[in-house]
């Protein structure tokens, strides 16, 4: 099964467009575990064992690993994942961006070391960022399209001169990963949740590819927004919480906690749904 096999796999069996995203920081673990680098495997699975009947997709920030030494515990983590929760795709968001060797060696970390289902890219040097990625035919290449950010607007929401009809940036970039990019129907593009209005342009002109929407819960996106944006019953999107489910609570309960956070997003996430489920 391919990633996008998957995803749609995941969210019919789980009935959920949201994906968990997997960002931990020890200072904010709960009760004895609190700063504790050793105790990042723990607590990220504790996550996923309460909400893997919940979620299309989890999605690890490798940087939360990588900055307290805990790459082993990620390996641990993804080994986890694959064992309690097969039919759920994981998309390691690393947001690389190189080419040649090192684009081959970044994507044989993704794929093969951490067993990953699909990983973020920034596409800015080109198909050459890309490439690499899809001689792993099963598996999913996401490319940051248009970000959440406040600073994203200040290349992405430029217009190309010398391209007809001259689109801004984000535009131009989702055209292509519909079309001469997506040589094997591979590729999918981030649009942040905080522009609604910009999700629904993307899914315009990339009408079959996968959406990953972070930004709804602490960073303010609107699920019911998000989802009558993005949605369509061909066309999967990925709308990732991290924070508001993983620190709903610093108590001892903080794995209940996170799995009624994230039972609360997915009601919203599937009532905004068109059409809307019975």
């Amino acid at each position: 099964m391919n990633f996008i096999q998957q995803l749609r796999q995941a969210e019919s069996l789980n009935d959920s467009l949201l994906c968990v995203g997997l960002d931990p920081e020890p200072a904010k673990f709960p009760g004895s575990w609190k700063g504790d680098a050793g105790r990042i495997y723990d607590f990220c699975a504790a996550i996923v064992d309460a909400t893997k009947d919940l979620v299309i997709a989890f999605k690890p920030q490798i940087a939360y690993f990588a900055a307290h030494r805990a790459e082993s515990q990620l390996e641990q983590l993804m080994a986890h994942i694959k064992r309690v929760a097969p039919h759920v795709p994981v998309i390691l968001d690393a947001k690389r961006g190189d080419i040649g060797s090192t684009a081959e060696q970044y994507a044989k970390e993704a794929f093969e070391r951490y067993q990953a289902d699909a990983v973020t890219l920034s596409p800015f040097m080109g198909f050459d960022t890309i490439e690499p990625y899809l001689r792993y035919p099963d598996k999913g290449a996401i490319l940051l399209c248009r970000t959440s950010n406040p600073g994203g607007s200040d290349w992405q929401n430029q217009r190309l001169a010398d391209v007809p009809g001259q689109p801004k940036l984000y535009e131009h970039l989702a055209r292509l990963a519909q079309t001469d990019w997506n040589k094997n129907g591979q590729l999918g593009l981030v649009v942040g949740a905080t522009f609604p209005a910009e999700i629904a342009r993307v899914r315009e002109l990339a009408p079959t590819l996968p959406l990953l929407i972070p930004g709804v819960g602490a960073q303010g996106g609107d699920a019911e927004a998000t989802v009558q944006a993005g949605w369509g019953p061909t066309a999967p999107i990925i709308v990732s919480s991290s924070r508001a489910v993983l620190y709903a609570s610093s108590g001892d309960d903080f794995a209940a906690a996170a799995r009624r956070a994230a039972m609360q997003t997915r009601a919203q996430l599937n009532l905004a749904r068109k059409p809307s489920k019975p």
